[in-house]
Parts: structure tokens; sequence; C-alpha cells
């Protein structure tokens, strides 16, 4: 069965878990599969559990992992709200890939893609809030919070109030509309298209994207099993920051006062340990197959085997 979806970092995700135990793979981020599926003809050892709030990927994802169906349980929702509900134990490894699908980039009915005829943006296609509520109702300070704080575009202010300015004439219905007024504030230079850091930040909004992440970073930190990896793959500077800051948290040994005289803690709170010193990215040789692997980060951390 060919996949719509091209599984970005597949060795070295599938590398991160080769000293995983006996019990469960968690793929917070289903998708199509790709990463579950190679790591479940690579690890017998792991039954394995697929969460995706996208109904579509669900339905492809089953057909495809109908080889492996006795150790795959797949589960609809948030990777938020669900991994904290998870009662399978062991869980051994842990995977998140935070990016959009190419599939639900190139569906032109999703409204991801700048060319897109509808305004959407919803991983979750049954969830309230679409792209075209934010767009056409959120007032302007609100919209320039969401351009600086998710999107970081320098001229947020400019960009609201272009946006802003659009839809007192009329609503704007769709992704190519609204990628053209963003034209009109943002200069085209280089590969990067005008529109690409507010679309980025609307579709957080529109998701959760980043209280997504925090929920599943709180989990993890609440409730983890003992040398339990976990991998989670960033597309963009705040998710990957998200990240970085949890996981120093987690193998930081002393928590006293930075201005403390000595150490009064007992330099024992690490729970764990970062992989890596340095977030893993793609090769040369995948930059040329998927180029949209470009901006993926991996960062692996093992929690403690005696935690």
């Amino acid at each position: 069965m060919q996949t719509p979806h091209i599984p970005v970092l597949l060795d070295e995700v599938l590398n991160s878990f080769k000293d995983v135990g006996e019990g469960y793979f968690v793929d917070c981020t289903l998708g199509y599969a790709g990463h579950s599926s190679e790591m479940l003809m690579k690890y017998d050892n792991i039954k394995h559990i697929g969460i995706d709030r996208d109904d579509e990927a669900l339905a492809f994802s089953k057909k495809r992992l109908e080889p492996f169906v006795q150790r795959s349980t797949l589960y609809k929702g948030t990777f938020a709200e669900v991994f904290p509900m998870l009662e399978e134990s062991p869980i051994v490894a842990v995977l998140a890939d935070f990016g959009v699908s190419s599939l639900q980039l190139d569906k032109m009915e999703r409204g991801f893609s700048f060319n897109s005829d509808t305004l959407d943006m919803r991983m979750d296609a049954s969830a309230p809030l679409t792209a075209y509520e934010v767009v056409n109702t959120y007032p302007k300070d609100k919209l320039e919070y969401i351009f600086d704080a998710y999107g970081e575009v320098r001229s947020y202010r400019q960009l609201a109030g272009a946006v802003v300015e659009a839809r007192a004439k009329a609503p704007i219905e769709s992704a190519k509309e609204l990628s053209e007024i963003a034209k009109t504030v943002i200069s085209s230079g280089g590969k990067i298209h005008p529109a690409t850091l507010m679309f980025q930040a609307i579709r957080i909004e529109v998701n959760n994207e980043l209280g997504e992440i925090e929920g599943l970073l709180d989990a993890l930190e609440k409730k983890h099993s003992k040398g339990e990896v976990v991998s989670l793959i960033s597309f963009h500077s705040l998710e990957d920051r998200l990240v970085k800051n949890r996981f120093k948290k987690w193998a930081t040994a002393c928590i006293c006062d930075p201005q403390a005289m000595r150490c009064t803690c007992g330099k024992n709170h690490a729970i764990g340990k970062a992989l890596s010193s340095k977030p893993v990215t793609a090769t040369k040789a995948e930059l040329k197959v998927n180029p949209r692997s470009r901006s993926a980060k991996l960062r692996s951390f093992r929690f403690k085997k005696d935690a």
C-alpha cells in the first residue's frame, strides 16, 4: 500500500528507539503510519498505539497496519487528550511528529495551501474553529498577537491591519485570497512564500498546536515508565523551544536557587537525559528526496531506568 506521506528522519527515529525493551510504542501523531509501520516491522518486541485527530489519516492507517492488527490499536483524538488516558503498560517509546502531513498540505479542500479556494486549516475536520473564523472575526489586537507570538512575523501590526481592512470590504473566503493580502505587506524574497509565517500562526491557533505540545510534555513529566524513550520532531522554533526547555528541565539535577552559596537539594532531581546535545536534522540524501524535511529537528530523551 503506497503512502501519500514521506516520514521525516525515519532512520534517525528508528535508531532512537534501538534499545527499548518489550512494551508499547505510542505514535502520538500517527498520520499515514509511515513511522509506525517501519517501527512495527523493525521491532517485533513492541506493541503499537496510534493517535490522530484526522479521520482520513486514521482510515488510511487502519488499512496500512492490517498486517500488524494483533499488535496495533488506534485512537481518535488529540494526543494531549488521549495520551494521559492510556491504560496500556509499560510504554517504552513515544514519538510525536509535529509537522502537517503532505496530504493535508496538498489537498486543496483542507485549506492549508496558499492556493486553496477554502479557508479551513483544521487537522480534525469536525473541530469547531476554522481559519475562516480566525481571519474574519478575530479583533485586530488578537490577530496581531497571533501573528507575532505564533508566526514571529516582524510586520505583524501591518499584516493584521491589512487583513482587517480587506475583510471590512468583503469576507475573506479563501486561503488564496489571504495569501495575496500577505503579499501586500511582506515582500517576496528567497524560497519562503510571503504568507508562510502568517499561515503558520493561523494554523497553530486553529489547532491549538502549542497547547497540545505542552499537554503532552506535562503528561510525560507526570507519568513515564522506567527507561522510556521519547522522540519529538519539531518544524519551527516555537515547537523546538518547548521541547528543548522541557528536556533541559528533566535533565537538571540541582534545583537550588542559582544565587545559593551551595547546593542543598541533593542534586538528584534529574529524571533522565537527552540522547544528544543538539537536535538531529535531515541528511543531504533525505533533503534531495524530501525537501520538506529541511526544517525538521529531532530531539530524544530517555527517562531513568530506576525512575
